[in-house]
């Protein structure tokens, strides 16, 4: 058998290396998080979101042009509106994933159902998991979807924007007096967060304390009478849309309570707290007035009955 010219060898794997560093060079891989592995052969073109705080954090990151179907409420910005619908986070359509040809999909651990993950996998699609659980969390996402979109450099600069703002408010906190915080999602049943939510990093930004942070479930169910043994100095809630939830103001019911007796009764709209986007330190601007009102409130020095003006739109250059 005639050997190869050892010159000509090496030039030809020389060629093939040179064809192959492209395709390398696209190549992504990077844990989700669940520390699960995903693998691309190159950025993501077509990407289906299963979450509504997924959306927005694929147009934050510059990807809002990649994103091919997106779960109903993905309102933010304007564009995400237009997408097609593949179901709820929590009843995604199968079928009408698969029928937009998605190179990659981003879920979200804690709201989409295992199974449904399970059966997009099996059919051998990419899924990426989102589980936000602290602010640092929201920016490396911002970071993680540029790189599975292929959009590194709008993500990163978005990442540092976001990182600088919540440095700045860190620091206009810090050092303040805490403050006794009751977060409630819902009424019935009577839902709050522990610590390990990324509401409860937003109040410790503002010098709060999450009265029900201890407590092992994520989104813990809790009763009336533990509200009024815990007696925070302030309440907050959102509902479930811009509006004031009417049952924010039955807590002026428990006069007992120092957040009731002293008027600290709370509203962030949702889509500013309950989101894990770059808009939720949106939320935590207001969440560090409110506090603040309560700690002045705390020392007589407001009037229960004057209007927070933390219900005011917040300041955007913040």
């Amino acid at each position: 058998m005639k050997r190869a010219h050892p010159r000509l060898s090496a030039l030809a794997l020389l060629a093939l290396t040179a064809l192959a560093a492209p395709v390398a060079a696209q190549r992504v891989e990077l844990a989700d998080d669940r520390g699960r592995t995903i693998v691309l052969p190159a950025p993501a073109k077509r990407i289906v979101s299963l979450a509504p705080h997924v959306t927005e954090m694929l147009f934050a990151a510059g990807a809002g042009e990649r994103v091919v179907g997106a779960v109903d409420y993905s309102d933010y910005p304007a564009a995400a509106k237009a997408l097609p619908r593949v179901g709820g986070y929590t009843r995604i359509d199968l079928e009408a994933v698969a029928t937009l040809h998605p190179d990659l999909v981003i879920g979200w651990h804690s709201g989409n159902r295992e199974s449904d993950v399970d059966r997009l996998q099996a059919i051998g699609l990419p899924v990426y998991l989102s589980e936000p659980r602290n602010l640092e969390d929201v920016a490396r996402g911002l970071e993680q979807f540029g790189r599975l979109a292929g959009t590194t450099p709008t993500a990163d600069a978005a990442a540092s924007a976001f990182r600088a703002r919540r440095d700045r408010l860190a620091a206009l906190h810090a050092g303040r007096a805490p403050v006794r915080v009751f977060y409630q999602i819902w009424e019935r049943p009577l839902i709050t967060i522990n610590d390990e939510h990324l509401i409860a990093d937003v109040i410790r930004l503002c010098g709060g304390r999450n009265v029900f942070g201890a407590i092992a479930h994520l989104t813990p169910t809790i009763g009336t009478e533990a509200v009024l043994a815990a007696n925070p100095e302030a309440i907050v809630a959102s509902g479930m849309d811009a509006a004031r939830p009417e049952w924010l103001d039955q807590w002026a019911r428990w006069p007992q309570l120092d957040a009731a007796r002293r008027g600290n009764l709370f509203f962030i709209p949702p889509e500013l707290i309950q989101r894990h986007t770059p808009r939720i330190l949106d939320g935590a601007q207001r969440l560090c007035e409110q506090l603040d009102i309560a700690r002045a409130r705390q020392a007589g020095a407001v009037d229960a009955g004057v209007t927070p003006r933390a219900d005011r739109p917040a300041d955007p250059r913040q």
